[in-house]
């Protein structure tokens, strides 16, 4: 028996349902760059999907990307809808994953540290 609970995996699903999407190149919107996809959250009732991504550029870049994903996303939830087997069609939001920018700096924050100290 899993330990996973059913928004889990559903999340889990729509995340590689998503990935790929973007593996084949079906959101042909230029101002959606290269995005990883890192998690997506389910609401209980699974009517809602929010799907965090990350994304290496600057800030207007990222603002361009999350203005492309908001356009696709009708598309998105259509495809995700045929790709994993459910009886409602969850809603999909795309937010920001700030965590991959924040692990980057405290990972070269340790490295100065580390330097300065001599380990």
């Amino acid at each position: 028996m899993s330990t996973h609970s059913r928004p889990e995996r559903v999340g889990q699903e729509i995340q590689a349902a998503i990935g790929q999407i973007l593996a084949r190149g079906e959101l042909r919107d230029p101002r959606i760059g290269y995005i990883t996809i890192t998690g997506v959250k389910v609401s209980p009732d699974l009517r809602v999907a929010r799907v965090f991504y990350s994304m290496m550029g600057t800030e207007q870049e990222r603002q361009e990307t999350q203005k492309g994903l908001d356009a696709a996303k009708g598309y998105v939830r259509r495809e995700v809808t045929s790709a994993v087997n459910l009886r409602v069609s969850p809603e999909i939001f795309f937010t920001f994953d700030e965590s991959v920018g924040e692990g980057d700096k405290i990972d070269r924050l340790l490295r100065e540290v580390r330097q300065k100290e001599g380990w």
